[in-house]
């Protein structure tokens, strides 16, 4: 039997114009400013600073009547074509508008200086090698990683220089140049493991019993001590807890990764600028937009100039209509920018202060564990937006508080019942949770189950699976790995 649906489907299909306006609410400040940058550089009819007595461009300069085919007049009569008459071409002619809506240009910066690779390469410089050993030290120094290890088999390395660097060597030999490459600064660096790492850093260290012991757990007792077999070490070298725990202090101040420690190294430099600033006044609240936010832009009265004496002309030439087809587009795209940054700034700071009068208690104290539960929609509701925009502003902003720099997503929670059955913020009970994790008895710490019950008690029933999810993700160890003596 043949059945006959009838659907009707609605959908909302975003313009461009609103998709980048998306986009600008997304940028935090610095990237914000690196837009703003882009967008003054392409577009000439776009000007910074203020301007007195701005006119906008007439819009009856849009009735297509006044760009007739049929208008002819001499060049002479309005100077647009020699405006234009730049020996470069316009970007926009050279440039394919092929971006889909949704591509972001990621750039990344770097730190400047010698390259770590570099940096090694230059100490080799200092010894006196053959020229097949140089040749397997500047391979192994290439092979090292961002932390600083050689995380390859040396039958691996032998073949690659057999293949790639045309030398024939031997393991024995690899290894031989391999501990001339761990003799390099930083300590530690071309360790192939993270026991050889901190074995290298130990053996550089003055020898003391301290260290003497830290090397022998380290060389001999490795498995032990990452699993913080504490009773097994005191066994097995027969010492006291107190050597111990000195010997351990040794190691603790060893650096897990050589190579991070290189200001050379290519690494990200990230610099945070909060978006906003609340600040507490006479008891009150306050929030303001950072200023780089709000930057004064007008359109260009020499571009508005242009139209006018084009309109006003009697007859126009085939060059001048062209050129006035092009200088529309940049007016048009100057004054949606324009606005497009001042709806940026009203959402930014609608957003942001309908999150601070919701959290106004934690605000007003500092205290996490008055953080009340809040979901996106909660603030979408409360302001009329959509969640999407509200997502935009939390999770790419920073908010300089009297407590510190926070990303605002942070303030946002789901809520679970308390044995009152009130709604409390499970960042409330995280927060309690690393309270309770920090104050107890390093020696016998706390498991997952008692933790469940201690909150329990504090008026908190949730689960043991839940306390281990929750201290997963606070970075908490388990148990066993946060014992010490």
């Amino acid at each position: 039997m043949l059945k006959q649906y009838l659907q009707f489907k609605l959908s909302q299909k975003l313009s461009p114009q609103q998709i980048q306006l998306m986009k600008l609410i997304q940028l935090p400040t610095q990237a914000f400013e690196q837009r703003l940058k882009q967008e003054l550089e392409e577009n000439p009819a776009l000007e910074g600073g203020k301007e007195e007595n701005d006119s906008d461009y007439d819009s009856d300069l849009d009735n297509s009547d006044d760009i007739n085919d049929n208008d002819s007049i001499s060049a002479e009569d309005i100077n647009v074509d020699e405006y234009l008459s730049d020996d470069e071409i316009p970007d926009y002619r050279t440039q394919a508008n092929n971006y889909s809506a949704d591509d972001e240009e990621k750039t990344m910066p770097y730190a400047a200086g010698t390259s770590f690779t570099q940096h090694l390469i230059n100490q080799l410089n200092t010894y006196r090698l053959s020229e097949e050993e140089r040749d397997i030290a500047e391979f192994l120094v290439g092979s090292v990683d961002e932390s600083g290890y050689i995380r390859r088999e040396l039958s691996d390395i032998m073949d690659d220089l057999a293949f790639t660097q045309n030398v024939y060597t031997e393991e024995e030999n690899i290894e031989k140049v391999l501990k001339i490459v761990h003799q390099l600064d930083p300590a530690g660096v071309g360790a192939r493991n993270l026991q050889e790492c901190l074995s290298i850093q130990l053996h550089r260290k003055d020898k003391t019993p301290d260290t003497e012991l830290a090397i022998d757990i380290i060389d001999s007792a490795f498995d032990q001590f990452t699993k913080k077999h504490y009773k097994k070490l005191l066994q097995k070298f027969n010492i006291t807890e107190e050597q111990l725990k000195d010997a351990i202090k040794e190691i603790e101040h060893l650096n897990p990764k050589p190579g991070g420690s290189y200001a050379g190294n290519n690494r990200i430099v990230e610099h945070v600028v909060p978006d906003f600033a609340i600040k507490i006044v006479d008891g009150e609240l306050e929030l303001t937009l950072n200023g780089r936010n709000a930057p004064e832009l007008h359109v260009s009265r020499e571009y508005n100039n242009m139209l006018t004496g084009y309109k006003e002309s009697k007859d126009k030439s085939k060059s001048q209509k062209d050129a006035v087809v092009f200088i529309k587009q940049k007016l048009d795209a100057a004054k949606w920018f324009i606005e497009a940054i001042k709806q940026r700034q009203q959402t930014l700071f609608v957003t942001m202060s309908s999150i601070m009068h919701y959290q106004s208690e934690y605000f007003l104290t500092g205290d996490e564990r008055n953080l009340k539960p809040m979901i996106l929609k909660d603030i979408a509701d409360e302001i009329s937006m959509d969640v999407s925009t509200v997502s935009r502003v939390a999770n790419s902003k920073y908010v300089d508080t009297p407590y510190g720099t926070k990303l605002i997503k942070e303030f946002f929670s789901e809520s679970m019942k308390n044995d009152q059955g009130e709604d409390v913020s499970t960042r409330e009970i995280k927060k309690i949770l690393e309270t309770v994790i920090e104050e107890e008895n390093k020696k016998k710490p706390l498991t997952d189950e008692t933790l469940a019950s201690i909150l329990k008690e504090k008026g908190y029933p949730i689960a043991r699976r839940t306390v281990a999810k929750y201290r997963e993700q606070l970075d908490i160890p388990v148990a066993r790995l946060r014992k010490k003596i």
